[in-house]
């Protein structure tokens, strides 16, 4: 039998294994992913400074206290850090990414600050959130509500109804921070997008 006759008759043999069984995100976290002042996008209680907060829900709404939370975002010029070094923490530059894990009642935590318009869209934060038993990371957007013209011109928002556009906009707490919760799967599941 020549070589490439071999080849043909492998070729449309049957494949004897099945696919290896997929695996979820998490909950060993701490290998890898945890780092000093991982949710300090800037120093605490510094010039223009908030606390972005708010609680991570499973599908019966019963908070996760394993996930963690990633944003990325824009500072408050509009301008995109370019800077390396995210994971390394100064307490000066601004990066703009950081990871929060949450606690036993599902809380995360940033201190970070708002996010300004980049290109004249509403100002976001892009999130991705991991926590055990989903087969992949999840990403969303939190909104500022600050401005309810950029909101209503903004793409994404003004292709959801109401209900949906809701799970993506903070709400401004009274100490001028931002409280967003995410719902994975249930009654007002926060809106994910396909990547």
């Amino acid at each position: 039998m020549t070589h490439d006759t071999a080849a043909a008759l492998a070729a449309r043999e049957p494949k004897t294994h099945g696919a290896t069984a997929g695996q979820t995100v998490g909950p060993f976290f701490a290998f890898g992913l945890i780092y000093p002042k991982m949710h300090q996008v800037v120093f605490p209680h510094s010039r223009g400074a908030i606390v972005l907060e708010g609680t991570v829900y499973d599908g019966v709404g019963a908070p996760i206290p394993d996930a963690v939370v990633e944003i990325w975002q824009a500072d408050s010029d509009g301008s995109v850090p370019r800077a390396r070094g995210a994971q390394r923490r100064d307490d000066h530059t601004f990066t703009g990414f950081g990871r929060a894990a949450t606690n036993d009642e599902g809380h995360y935590e940033f201190w970070t600050r708002d996010p300004g318009s980049v290109d004249g869209e509403a100002p976001f934060f892009a999130v991705i959130v991991f926590a055990r038993g989903l087969p992949d990371k999840l990403h969303t957007r939190i909104y500022l509500p600050d401005d309810e013209a950029l909101l209503s011109a903004d793409p994404l928002l003004s292709s959801l109804d109401q209900g949906e556009r809701a799970t993506l906009v903070a709400t401004r707490t009274p100490a001028g921070g931002l409280r967003h919760d995410i719902r994975l799967q249930g009654e007002k599941e926060t809106v994910f997008l396909a990547f």
